[in-house]
């Protein structure tokens, strides 16, 4: 037996009403509490939209979000439309909103020398036996709001895509980067691709008004840095 989606599935919602496609053309900020609620459960019932069923969930909390982490699993269950799996989704939604919370208060760490940026790679790069290449994205205030590696190769160097750097960027919102990448031989001293890559970031950079304000080499008990020696 052919099955069918019900009328009040997300799929069958005019584009306007579709919170997925709100969220990807008009940013998270545009979509109500009931239509990211609505994202999490996917359909309503019968009777009622996705998003409907969410506003009905919200009214029996007053609005209130906090009140709404606080419903368990079998709570969510009483509406009509929400089964377990959906339950188990809003729950876990919520969860991960506390945590963040939690987090919230807990400050960047604010780059202020090359020191600072060896110190914080060091432990993640600094005894691989291969290459790493990573990326530190920097606020307005010069904190780490993003960091990533780009790419990894062999001991003899990796691959840089220039485009990938400053997408991310962009996606970040950042202001600024410093370049940091590993040498597993313990030579510090920058090979003429590193200066080259340097080069290149920093052109790049230049045209999106995205600053690179360093290359570090970081080995296992040592660093390089390009803007302390003056060849940035």
């Amino acid at each position: 037996m052919e099955q069918t989606t019900s009328p009040f599935s997300i799929k069958h919602w005019s584009e306007d009403d579709k919170p997925r496609e709100k969220l990807m053309q008009k940013g998270k900020a545009t979509l109500s509490d009931a239509e990211l609620i609505a994202i999490l459960i996917g359909s309503g019932s019968r009777n009622e939209s996705a998003v409907e069923l969410s506003k009905r969930i919200l009214a029996s909390v007053d609005n209130n979000l906090n009140a709404l982490g606080k419903l368990s699993i079998q709570q969510l269950m009483q509406f009509k439309g929400i089964g377990e799996a959906k339950a188990i989704s809003i729950a876990a939604a919520m969860e991960l909103g506390r945590r963040r919370r939690e987090e919230a208060g807990i400050d960047l760490k604010q780059i202020t020398s090359s020191r600072a940026v060896f110190e914080l790679m060091q432990p993640i790069i600094g005894e691989l036996p291969h290459e790493e290449f990573w990326i530190i994205y920097l606020n307005n205030s010069n904190k780490v709001i993003y960091k990533n590696q780009l790419s990894k190769g062999g001991i003899t160097g990796t691959l840089v895509d220039v485009r990938i750097v400053f997408k991310t960027a962009l996606e970040q919102n950042a202001t600024s980067i410093i370049l940091v990448h590993n040498h597993p031989s313990g030579q510090l001293q920058p090979s003429d691709s590193d200066k080259q890559i340097t080069r290149q970031l920093k052109a790049a950079g230049k045209s999106l008004s995205i600053s690179v304000l360093d290359h570090v080499i970081v080995t296992e008990n040592g660093y390089y840095s390009f803007a302390d020696e003056g060849i940035l």
